[in-house]
C-alpha cells in the first residue's frame, strides 16, 4: 500500500470515491425501489377493481334470478343454492341471504342461518341505499350488498351480502414485492461494484495531483505541475501553481532580504575595523587623526544604529495589528511637525518644501506608524532630488478617505524600476553604494503602515520629470 492509501483510507467516508459511489447507488436504487412500489400498487388497484367488477356482475345476474325464481318463498331451490355455492367457491367468499325481518335465510358458511342481521349495509339497503360496495384493507375482503327489488312493487324484500377474500391478490404482491427487491437488491449491488471502480478513475486524476503537490512540498520539482485530466483538476493546478510562484517568489525575497541585511550590516563593521586597524597599525599619530578617525567611526556606527532601527521598524510593522495604537490625531499638525524637522536638513542642499493644509483633519490612527511612514516619503523626497529643487506636500479630503500628497521635482524613478521601489533595501542605482545615505527600508516601512491603516499608497514618476506619491487612508481605523 503506497503512502496515498494510508492517507485517504482513514478518510474513506469523506472521500470524492465515497461521495461518487453514494451518489451512484442512490441513483440506482432509489428508481428500483420506487418501480417496485408504483408496479405493486397499481396491481394491487387493477386487480381488486377486476374482482369487483367481476363479483358485481355475478351479483346482479344472481339477484335477478333469486328473484325470478322466488327464492325467498322457495329456499330448496336446488339451482339457486347450486349457483350461490358455486359463487362461494370461486371466490373464496360468502353469500348471505337476508329477507324483509332482517333474518338471514341462507349462508354459505352455515353460521348465521336463522339469525337476524341488522348491520349497518343491511339496513342501508333495506332503506333503498341500493347496491353498495367496500373495500376492507385490513382484513382484505370487499363486502357487496344487493337489494332484493319485487318485480311488481319494486319494493325492497330482503338483501344479498356478498364478501368476497382478496387474500390471494395481496399474497401475489407480496411475491411481487420480494421479486421487486430482490431485483433492487441486485442492482445496487452491481451499481455498488461498478461505482467503485467508476469513483476510482473519476479520483485518479487528482491522486495525481497530490502526488505531484507531494513532489512539489518535499523539493522534487521546481517547474509547474501539470494534470490536464479534467478541466476542474486544471483549475485546480493553475491555482497551486500560481500559488507555488508566489512562495517561490517570497523565498527568493527572504533569500535577498538576509543576503542584503548582512550586506548593510557587515559594511559599517567592515569600515569601522578598517578605520581602527589604521588606528593600530601607526604610532605616534597626532591627536588631529585619532580624533579623524573617530569621527569616522562614530559615524559608521551611527550609520549602524540607523539600519538596526530600520530594521526593528520593519519587523514591528509585520506584527501588523498586535502593536497598532490606534487614537484620534491631527494630520495636518503630523505633517507641520515632519516638514519642519526636515526643513534644515533640506536648506542644506537649497531645497525648498512647502505644506498645504487648508483645514483642520482628524483621523483615527496610529501616530507613530503614521508618522514614520509619512517622514520616510517626504526625507526621500528631499534625498532623491536636485540642489536647489523643491518638494510638496499637499493634504485633503472627501466624506471617507483624507489623502496627503508628496511631490518632488527630482529626477524621477525609472520606468523599470517602479514595480520594486517598496520592495525591502531596494536601491535604484541596484547597488549598495553610500552616495545617498539610506537604508533601502524606507518606503518598505511606509508602505507596510499605510497597509495597516487599510490605506493605499501609489506613485507617478516619469524619469526626469520628478516624483508624487499618492496616500490614501480611511478616517476610521479599527484595531484588527
Amino acid at each position: 500500500m503506497n503512502e496515498i492509501d494510508k492517507q485517504v483510507k482513514p478518510t474513506f467516508l469523506r472521500s470524492l470515491r465515497f461521495r461518487i459511489m453514494l451518489i451512484l447507488v442512490i441513483m440506482g436504487f432509489m428508481p428500483c425501489l420506487l418501480a417496485t412500489n408504483v408496479v405493486i400498487g397499481r396491481y394491487r388497484s387493477r386487480a381488486i377493481q377486476l374482482r369487483t367488477m367481476n363479483v358485481r356482475n355475478q351479483g346482479d345476474i344472481l339477484c335477478n334470478l333469486l328473484m325470478s325464481e322466488d327464492y325467498l318463498d322457495n329456499l330448496d331451490s336446488a339451482v339457486i343454492n347450486g349457483e350461490l355455492t358455486l359463487i362461494s367457491n370461486i371466490y373464496n367468499g360468502r353469500v348471505m341471504i337476508v329477507d324483509g325481518d332482517y333474518r338471514v335465510v341462507r349462508d354459505t358458511y352455515d353460521l348465521d342461518t336463522g339469525r337476524t342481521s341488522v348491520s349497518k349495509e343491511v339496513i342501508s339497503a333495506m332503506s333503498g341505499g341500493g347496491a353498495e360496495t367496500q373495500y376492507d384493507a385490513i382484513n382484505d375482503y370487499i363486502l357487496m350488498t344487493f337489494p332484493l327489488h319485487d318485480e311488481d312493487t319494486s319494493d325492497v324484500n330482503g338483501v344479498m351480502l356478498i364478501s368476497v377474500s382478496t387474500t390471494e391478490i395481496e399474497q401475489m404482491a407480496g411475491i411481487l414485492e420480494n421479486w421487486g427487491m430482490f431485483v433492487t437488491g441486485m442492482v445496487t449491488l452491481i451499481v455498488l461494484v461498478a461505482g467503485y471502480f467508476l469513483a476510482g478513475l473519476l479520483v485518479r486524476p487528482f491522486l495525481t495531483v497530490t502526488r505531484a503537490i507531494e513532489d512539489v512540498t518535499d523539493g522534487y520539482a521546481d517547474d509547474a505541475i501539470s494534470v490536464p485530466d479534467y478541466s476542474e483538476t486544471v483549475q485546480i493546478i493553475d491555482a497551486f501553481n500560481r500559488m507555488l510562484g508566489r512562495i517561490r517568489t517570497m523565498d527568493q525575497s527572504r533569500q535577498e532580504f538576509v543576503s542584503n541585511v548582512s550586506h548593510e550590516l557587515k559594511t559599517p563593521l567592515a569600515s569601522m575595523k578598517v578605520l581602527a586597524d589604521s588606528l593600530n597599525s601607526q604610532d605616534d599619530l597626532p591627536i588631529e587623526y585619532y580624533k579623524e578617525f573617530m569621527q569616522d567611526i562614530t559615524g559608521e556606527i551611527d550609520r549602524e544604529n540607523k539600519i538596526i532601527s530600520d530594521l526593528l521598524s520593519m519587523v514591528r510593522m509585520d506584527r501588523k495589528a498586535d502593536s497598532m495604537k490606534i487614537e484620534e490625531c491631527d494630520i495636518g499638525g503630523m505633517l507641520e511637525t515632519i516638514v519642519k524637522r526636515l526643513k534644515p536638513i533640506a536648506a542644506e542642499r537649497r531645497i525648498s518644501i512647502s505644506l498645504s493644509a487648508p483645514q483642520t483633519v482628524r483621523a483615527n490612527v496610529d501616530d507613530g506608524k503614521l508618522s514614520l511612514a509619512f517622514s520616510n516619503l517626504i526625507e526621500n523626497a528631499v534625498k532623491y532630488n536636485h540642489d536647489d529643487g523643491w518638494v510638496r506636500v499637499t493634504l485633503s479630503t472627501d466624506r471617507k478617505y483624507f489623502y496627503v500628497y508628496v511631490e518632488d521635482g527630482g529626477p524621477g524613478i525609472p520606468a523599470d524600476q517602479i514595480e520594486h521601489i517598496f520592495e525591502r533595501f531596494y536601491r535604484g542605482d541596484k547597488s549598495h553604494s553610500t552616495a545617498i545615505e539610506g537604508t533601502g527600508l524606507g518606503l518598505a516601512i511606509a508602505r507596510q503602515a499605510i497597509l495597516l491603516h487599510h490605506g493605499v499608497i501609489k506613485v507617478n514618476s516619469r524619469e526626469g520629470q520628478g516624483t508624487t506619491f499618492q496616500v490614501r487612508i480611511p478616517f476610521i481605523n479599527a484595531e484588527n
